[in-house]
């Protein structure tokens, strides 16, 4: 297996360090050249300053696009159109119909294309999805996330919505199985050029709501989620991944064992190459979750719940 990274950025050097790990990174492109220079050196594997470049001299199974969002549908057309396995960080494109166009492109080719819906491979969102199908506590109705912190200095091209609150809408459309009908959202910015603050309200079917609240203002890092079913509410942490059931006047802390989810999720891709598993985040889903964000943003302008029809 042999796996190249394009851009080495705040976030992507935890998947090129994963990756060196695995044993499967081959090189390294990035733009800024004294960057892929480090990264290839500190990793002993080759290193790029054009994508052109290493398309050319590079053979690989698959590659992992870590790089500002502006930039995803670019490069990642260009990769599927060499037919290699693409992983996308999220969100996978900043329009839903250029995502649209790239999940055609994976069908058509018969390669994989998948995004990094990160809380998926989390052992406590996968502890709670487990309680949840299995209606341990009754039917689950209602989920509410918080997702806090300062603004991470290396996102410049997107808001809140797009860099945060999509982890959140994609946790919610995998515990409820389903895709909203409707969404209505408020946001707004105080320190920042895009917005810096959200609280987004997804309708599902049956009355089903996710309640989604995310802010660059808190100085404290927050990481949170409840589900709430007919029976007990089970909150969790996404950062500590312990997971607690409150049932009348009792509550049950669930023992797990932590692991990073970052190397699972990079492990399941890299298997669906191998034909060893299921690819977990199908890109459909992605681009669905491209929608929820853009129906957000327009929700927040126009004052009104904007309906949804997804697949």
């Amino acid at each position: 297996m042999k796996i190249v990274q394009i851009g080495t950025g705040g976030w992507g050097k935890n998947h090129t360090r994963i990756l060196s790990e695995l044993g499967v990174l081959v090189a390294i492109c990035d733009a800024d050249i004294e960057k892929s220079k480090e990264y290839g050196e500190k990793y002993s594997v080759n290193y790029y300053q054009s994508l052109e470049k290493l398309l050319e001299s590079e053979k690989f199974d698959g590659a992992f696009v870590v790089t500002p969002t502006s930039t995803h549908t670019e490069i990642a057309m260009k990769l599927l159109e060499s037919k290699k396995h693409v992983f996308v960080e999220k969100p996978m494109t900043y329009k839903s119909e250029d995502g649209e166009k790239l999940a055609k492109l994976a069908e058509k080719n018969k390669v994989i294309l998948t995004c990094g819906y990160i809380e998926r491979f989390n052992p406590a969102v996968d502890v709670v999805k487990k309680i949840v199908n299995e209606k341990k506590f009754g039917e689950l109705v209602m989920l509410e996330f918080h997702r806090e912190n300062r603004m991470p200095l290396h996102i410049k091209d997107v808001g809140i919505i797009y860099d945060t609150a999509v982890h959140d809408i994609d946790t919610a459309n995998w515990l409820f199985n389903d895709m909203p009908q409707v969404v209505f959202a408020r946001a707004g910015k105080i320190k920042h050029e895009h917005e810096d603050f959200a609280s987004i309200m997804l309708g599902y079917k049956n009355d089903k709501v996710a309640i989604i609240s995310s802010n660059w203002i808190t100085p404290k890092k927050v990481r949170k989620f409840s589900a709430v079913c007919t029976d007990a509410i089970i909150s969790s942490d996404f950062i500590t991944q312990e997971i607690v059931v409150e049932k009348d006047e009792k509550s049950e802390t669930i023992q797990n064992e932590k692991q990073e989810p970052l190397m699972r999720e990079i492990q399941n891709f890299l298997d669906a190459i191998e034909k060893k598993t299921e690819q977990i985040v199908k890109s459909q889903e992605a681009v669905n979750v491209t929608k929820i964000a853009e129906a957000a943003l327009l929700s927040s302008q126009k004052g009104t719940p904007i309906y949804l029809n997804l697949k």
